[in-house]
């Protein structure tokens, strides 16, 4: 388990294009003015060099043809990596740790929407996971038709293994995302990410002011 004094790790959620990658990096600048303790910037699957090589075969779809606990597996691989080698160091050393995505994913895109038993995501996030437990994930929480265009007008090299998936897949995403923030309403806050990015920004800047005000210093009192 995290000491107290540890520092504080906070996650961002949604289907895609819903803007997690923006605003994490807008709220990684606002805190780093307001709380004066560095912060890390990661991202799941990934954040370390055997994680990103995982990454890198899982949004290429090699590991689909193998089915959701496949891909699952994977997915723990990586997690335990990262969570190893930067997120447990970092917290221990009472940094900021904000990460694009962690284990709610998991529950979503091979759980709810992939199939996988209940159950055995739970399982496995317990075995992987233990006591390192987000202390605030904010659910981006967007129309799926609204995510995936938003997501083909990136003009990258185009759709990744799950960006693909049908309309329906990502519907399910979106209803797995939202009932993890009502079944965790102390965790999680869900953010209407069809807003301007601005809009969304102060939405979270509020969520962090009321969960973790420390986080924000001075800044606090005009997070709303």
């Amino acid at each position: 388990m995290r000491e107290p004094a540890a520092g504080a790790f906070i996650t961002f959620e949604g289907g895609e294009g819903a803007g997690k990658s923006t605003q994490v990096q807008r709220l990684a600048a606002r805190l780093r003015t307001g709380s004066g303790r560095p912060v890390v910037v990661t991202r799941e699957p990934g954040g370390s060099p055997k994680a990103e090589a995982i990454r890198a075969a899982l949004l290429s779809g090699v590991a689909k043809p193998h089915g959701a606990f496949a891909e699952a597996l994977l997915f723990s691989a990586a997690r335990i990596d990262h969570l190893d080698t930067l997120i447990r160091p970092a917290l221990a050393r009472g940094e900021t740790v904000l990460c694009d995505r962690f284990a709610d994913s998991t529950r979503a895109y091979q759980g709810a929407a992939g199939g996988l038993d209940p159950a055995l995501v739970t399982s496995l996030e317990r075995v992987v996971v233990g006591e390192t437990r987000p202390d605030l994930t904010l659910i981006l929480d967007l129309d799926p038709s609204l995510g995936l265009a938003r997501a083909a007008g990136r003009g990258d090299a185009g759709p990744d293994r799950f960006e693909a998936e049908a309309l329906a897949f990502h519907t399910r995403l979106r209803d797995a995302f939202r009932a993890i923030a009502a079944a965790e309403p102390e965790r999680c806050a869900l953010i209407d990410a069809s807003a301007e990015p601005d809009a969304v920004e102060a939405a979270i800047r509020a969520a962090v002011a009321a969960r973790l005000p420390a986080l924000l210093g001075e800044a606090s009192g005009d997070a709303a």
